[in-house]
């Protein structure tokens, strides 16, 4: 027998929390005709399109499109009221389970808050947070304009700045949380604010690397900046150059104070389908000058083969999008470490390379090891406009950010795979931290669920963040009713 809790209107309301999920979705639907779908419908359908298996093939009772955050306000209420989990998806690009849907509760997909206006300055472009970027750079690309944002067309506006957002642009401008000027956000009594520089800055600092736990962001306000063409691509090299390459990094990692026009990603693959390892590295050079002086470590090595050209940034992130293709099972890990070359030998030949050997017999496994930069011009934006809640400081850099992602086909395979990834982010941490090279920073886009992010901001930030979360979610709605994804706890 059914049992059921009053609410303060008087409405009755299941005690069983699949029952209350059904409930407040039929209470969306009747307030909100068309922008609730369930299982079997074509709507439903469609927004179940995620990057990751594990997000894909998890069903929430209904998916609730709102066209505005007045919506978005009456949803939260109405969840709050009905206690049923929720989820919030911008692009949908986070790899785990939960992170972005929610099984047997409801999933608030933004994908209808998508408008793209640009100031008449040019100086602001508004962005809605159901965007994602290639729907950004598709705009401002034909203006001669660019924004810090993803370097994967397909990653949603709304996710990447909350939890840094490491951009072709950074060492000019920071990371992509540092360039946003203002955060709409609907916070958890409904209620709708700016956050910015002067209203509302302690939650604007938070949502500047805090994550989900805050509010629903709806729109950005994007520092916008002019950008024609540009230089870059992907070079493939042998494996047997990763003594050269990873000097070369080092190198710039170093340097980068002399040239911040330049930005890279240096990874190592290992593929089922050619069945070998090899490095594909992105150099990327926000000038029209091809092969520039900062890259000549890297260029001077020989190549298996290269896309280097003079092109767009629309065009590039769209490179990088089809390196990542959607329907995999998929598991991100990170750390940071130290700037140091002998490390990242160590850690590719003598725990990465080894260890992933048998997976190459997985079906449709790809393994990346993957360094970049913080470098110290880098590290100086995250001072701008009161600074970041990612707790890295000028006296810390340059630092380098290792993160894996491992995919494969089948549930199968899941605990090999994971096991053997895990494994490699125990010993490269044990071996970083033997030679002073750890650093505690976690990139939480990178992460991770089981990785400890906020902790790894440091106590003065952590602490900083549990404030904002007690002045403007005390009650917790967005860590208790929204489980997915990086939870702020003390």
């Amino acid at each position: 027998m059914t049992t059921y809790q009053d609410t303060e209107e008087g409405t009755n309301i299941p005690e069983n929390p699949r029952q209350r999920c059904q409930a407040l979705c039929s209470c969306l639907d009747a307030k909100f005709p068309q922008l609730v779908s369930y299982e079997g419908q074509a709507a439903y359908t469609l927004e179940q399109n995620y990057w990751s298996q594990q997000q894909a093939n998890t069903k929430p009772v209904c998916r609730f499109t709102p066209t505005s955050a007045e919506d978005v306000s009456v949803a939260i209420k109405e969840i709050r009221d009905y206690e049923c989990p929720f989820a919030v998806k911008s692009g949908g690009h986070a790899s785990f389970q939960g992170a972005s849907n929610v099984a047997g509760g409801i999933t608030i997909d933004l994908h209808r808050l998508n408008e793209i206006n640009v100031s008449a300055d040019r100086n602001v472009t508004h962005t809605g947070t159901g965007n994602r970027w290639e729907d950004v750079y598709s705009k401002l690309d034909p203006m001669d304009l660019a924004v810090i944002g993803g370097r994967n067309g397909d990653i949603g506006v709304g996710g990447l700045p909350l939890g840094g957002g490491i951009s072709f642009f950074s060492g000019f401008h920071g990371w992509a949380c540092d360039n946003i000027l203002n955060y709409q956000v609907v916070l958890a009594d409904g209620q709708i604010v700016n956050a910015n520089e002067t209203s509302h800055a302690d939650l604007y600092f938070a949502l500047r690397g805090g994550g989900n736990n805050f509010g629903v962001v709806t729109r950005m306000d994007l520092q916008t900046f002019d950008q024609g063409l540009m230089w870059g691509g992907s070079t493939v090299y042998s494996l047997d150059k990763n003594s050269s390459l990873y000097d070369a990094f080092y190198w710039f990692n170093v340097n980068a104070k002399e040239d911040p026009n330049a930005a890279l990603i240096v990874s190592a693959a290992c593929i089922k389908a050619l069945g070998s390892c090899i490095f594909s590295n992105n150099y990327n050079y926000i000038q029209p000058e091809v092969n520039p002086p900062v890259f000549h470590n890297f260029t001077r090595v020989q190549n298996v083969t290269s896309t280097q050209r003079i092109s767009k940034l629309l065009d590039f992130t769209n490179e990088l999008k089809a390196t990542q293709p959607n329907g995999y099972r998929q598991a991100f890990f990170s750390i940071t470490l130290l700037n140091d070359a002998q490390i990242m030998k160590d850690i590719l030949n003598d725990v990465w390379y080894p260890a992933v050997q048998p997976l190459l017999k997985v079906e449709g496994f790809l393994g990346t090891l993957v360094f970049q930069v913080i470098t110290d011009p880098i590290i100086e934006k995250f001072g701008k406009a009161g600074g970041n809640a990612l707790g890295i400081t000028a006296d810390q850099g340059p630092l380098t950010v290792l993160n894996m992602d491992f995919q494969w086909n089948s549930t199968a395979d899941d605990d090999q795979v994971l096991g053997i990834e895990k494994t490699i982010v125990e010993k490269a941490t044990a071996l970083a931290k033997s030679r002073g090279l750890f650093h505690r920073y976690i990139y939480q886009n990178y992460a991770y669920v089981t990785q400890d992010v906020f902790e790894g901001y440091g106590p003065e930030s952590k602490a900083k963040l549990l404030k904002v979360q007690r002045d403007y979610d005390l009650e917790h709605v967005f860590v208790d009713l929204q489980p997915g994804y990086f939870k702020l706890r003390r």
